[in-house]
């Protein structure tokens, strides 16, 4: 990789045009991405990208008239200092906001590439083009505001927020939800089983340890391969997944760590307090995100819960 000091006018020029041409598909390919969801911000990116489009016939002008019509192959990934971007194919479950902000990023980014690039060039032409270029992206976060502002209202605003909240909801909290609910409710019963049958916390914390792990992969590749999102809108199946399968994990293990502790009773009642606030947390999880009255949720939750906390200490008793 070379460093931006190092690249002559030719090779800044030609770097030059390649970043645009890149941010200027990125940001078409964030207009096609969000135009079902998002049609107002699609537009916002459209417009964008145009503009992205004739920095490029500036550059590619100036080019031309000094070095003719050849050109070197450079990218940003042949230059050090820029930041990396992520294949466009990650970012295919980017949430709104964060396709905003990366639109910032990218935009700041460019000014300053082209105010460095302007201060080692000497032809006054391409000086005065790199420098003028840095100026329209420094303006560009206002010029990006003034365009959301034209294409996207405080009402449709407030309806992408919506569709925003539905995708979260559908990509990460529910999976993530089921998740927390098998590994808290579920691994109660072998968990206190085994701590009654054997009064060992080795013995306890091995068992919850186990069912947590096995749990959560087996929840997580669950989750995974039931959907790959395509129709219903649910997103990655493998984020889904890491989301279900780690929530999974995380509900068993919270009332198997205080197993750790040697003393039995102790270790039992904490285990026994955790459990009760995890059956806590998903009560107002469902209120707060599935629109489910609070004591209805606990009520289900509290009462589902105790059930399996009984079943295993009965069980564990025998």
């Amino acid at each position: 990789m070379k460093k931006l000091a190092e690249l002559t006018e030719q090779e800044v020029l030609a770097l030059a045009v390649s970043n645009e041409e890149e941010d200027s598909r990125i940001y078409l390919t964030f207009a096609l991405r969000l135009r079902a969801d998002y049609p107002a911000t699609a537009q916002m990116f459209e417009e964008m990208a145009a503009e992205e489009q004739e920095h490029k016939n500036m550059l590619l002008d100036v080019y031309s008239r000094r070095f003719g019509p050849q050109m070197p192959y450079i990218t940003r990934q042949d230059v050090r200092g820029f930041l990396k971007r992520s294949p466009m194919w990650l970012m295919k479950d980017l949430r709104i906001d964060k396709v905003r902000r990366q639109a910032e990023l990218m935009e700041l980014e460019a000014g300053q590439f082209y105010a460095k690039a302007a201060e080692q060039t000497r032809d006054v032409e391409v000086r005065k083009l790199l420098g003028d270029l840095a100026l329209i992206e420094k303006g560009h976060q206002a010029k990006a505001v003034d365009i959301e502002a034209k294409n996207v209202p405080a009402d449709i605003k407030h309806e992408e927020k919506e569709t925003s909240r539905r995708i979260l909801l559908l990509q990460i909290v529910q999976p993530g939800l089921s998740g927390l609910i098998d590994g808290s409710i579920s691994t109660l019963a072998p968990i206190f089983a085994a701590a009654f049958a054997t009064q060992s916390t080795h013995e306890a914390f091995l068992v919850g340890l186990a069912a947590s792990v096995g749990g959560g992969i087996s929840m997580g590749l669950t989750e995974a391969m039931s959907d790959d999102g395509e129709i219903t809108g649910r997103g990655n199946p493998w984020i889904r997944g890491i989301a279900c399968g780690g929530m999974t994990m995380i509900g068993g293990l919270g009332h198997t760590l205080p197993y750790l502790i040697h003393d039995f009773w102790t270790a039992t009642s904490i285990a026994a307090f955790v459990a009760v606030l995890e059956l806590l947390a998903i009560s107002w999880i469902r209120w707060k995100y599935m629109d489910t009255p609070f004591p209805s949720a606990m009520v289900q939750i509290i009462f589902g819960g105790s059930l399996v906390l009984a079943a295993g200490i009965l069980i564990g008793g025998m």
